[in-house]
């Protein structure tokens, strides 16, 4: 299986990028790469999904963080950073989850309670409701699925009670002891002679492994956790409005708390597909159509792409290469106003005719010589002189 790439090289950004530039390079990419505009391109298509895998992470500030510290392992499930990120570490003040690196730092440091969570520090009472984690999602959607809404179906992986010992841990018809060493707290505390004198720590009870309680006939359906992962799809429905990056909440739909405590939140991330012809900002669109020298010159009707379909659009005599003209309410609707919409923008660009035949040669030099042009480019629109 190939090693994957560092997020950052595949955006072709720099480590301390800004979230704008990161955003911007992912754009760029995803345009490039688009399925829609090299179909059956397998290498397109790779870049393409690799370039989503990046921006999902990186546009994060959260998940961006355990990135740089810890790499794609951060995201890797069998290697143990995944979930919390190693959220034990936060300042040293609950030694007990570090095992015999808490003991070793509670024994030097156990004593003084200036030491910044060292001293004497208390795990929380390990019974007591927590909430669960949040769990995260990522859904892909269109241009047009983003400004005018949809349902989609996404897959999540949520931590569950068990519905068997309903949380317990025990087998059904018993129940867990009540640890006799540290009386359901989780935690010893024991006393050592130190260069400093006496100095009390407090470790994680090695009978009961720091849950308070042991389970003597553990549940054979999650063997003794209380819970158990299970794999749920949802059809979520994405607001008309929503931009790329942004996220939706359910709340409830994360893992189950402990010991009685409420759910998590689902957090889904929206990743917008970059389209062919239109750019967003904000809830305005913007394109740019290429007309022919006569009808700038003469003005036309032209029929323009919008997200509600073709229109016609009447561009006036002597439009000039870079105008920018208005559709008004042809934009994208506000995520939090239905009925209002933003503008379409269309900028012209004058295309340059080529392969023309001796006859329309010899009608432009005509119409060149008319308006006091010559071959060798002086005079003209722009250099001729005044009479």
């Amino acid at each position: 299986m190939a090693e994957k790439r560092d997020y950052y090289e595949v955006l072709g950004v720099a480590k301390d990028a800004s979230a704008e530039e990161i955003k911007k390079a992912y754009r760029k990419i995803t345009k490039e790469n688009h399925p829609d505009l090299h179909p059956g391109d397998k290498a397109c298509e790779e870049r393409f999904k690799e370039a989503n895998e990046a921006y999902e992470v990186l546009s994060d500030e959260e998940k961006r963080r355990k990135y740089d510290q810890f790499g794609h392992a951060a995201f890797d499930p069998n290697a143990g950073f995944s979930g919390g990120g190693f959220g034990g570490f936060g300042g040293f003040g609950d030694l007990g989850d570090l095992g015999d690196l808490g003991d070793i730092l509670g024994g030097m440091f156990g004593g003084f309670g200036g030491f910044g969570g060292f001293g004497g520090a208390s795990r929380a009472n390990p019974n007591a409701p927590r909430r669960g984690d949040n769990v995260r999602a990522q859904v892909n959607i269109s241009f047009e699925e983003a400004a005018f809404g949809c349902e989609k179906e996404i897959t999540t992986q949520r931590i569950e009670q068990c519905p068997d010992c309903k949380g317990s841990g025990c087998a059904p018809g018993t129940t867990a002891e009540v640890c006799p060493d540290c009386k359901g707290s989780g935690q010893v505390r024991t006393t050592q002679r130190t260069p400093f004198g006496m100095a009390q720590t407090m470790g994680v009870c090695s009978k009961c492994r720091g849950t308070g309680k042991i389970i003597h006939q553990p549940c054979k359906t999650c063997r003794g956790l209380g819970s158990i992962r299970r794999q749920h799809k949802m059809t979520v429905k994405i607001p008309a409005g929503i931009d790329d990056g942004q996220s939706i909440s359910r709340a409830g739909y994360g893992n189950a708390g402990v010991n009685g405590g409420p759910a998590g939140d689902l957090l889904i991330s929206v990743i917008v597909r970059p389209h062919a012809i239109f750019e967003r900002e904000g809830t305005n669109v913007y394109m740019e159509q290429e007309i022919s020298f006569a009808q700038a010159t003469l003005g036309a009707e032209l029929e323009l792409p919008t997200l509600d379909g073709k229109v016609k659009y009447t561009i006036p005599e002597g439009t000039q290469p870079g105008t920018t003209f208005r559709l008004r309410g042809k934009g994208i609707p506000y995520l939090r106003s239905p009925g209002t919409r933003g503008d379409q923008f269309v900028t012209v660009k004058v295309g340059v005719p080529r392969g023309l035949n001796s006859t329309q040669k010899e009608l432009l030099r005509q119409y060149a010589a008319s308006m006091g042009e010559t071959d060798s480019g002086k005079g003209g629109i722009f250099g001729k002189k005044k009479r």
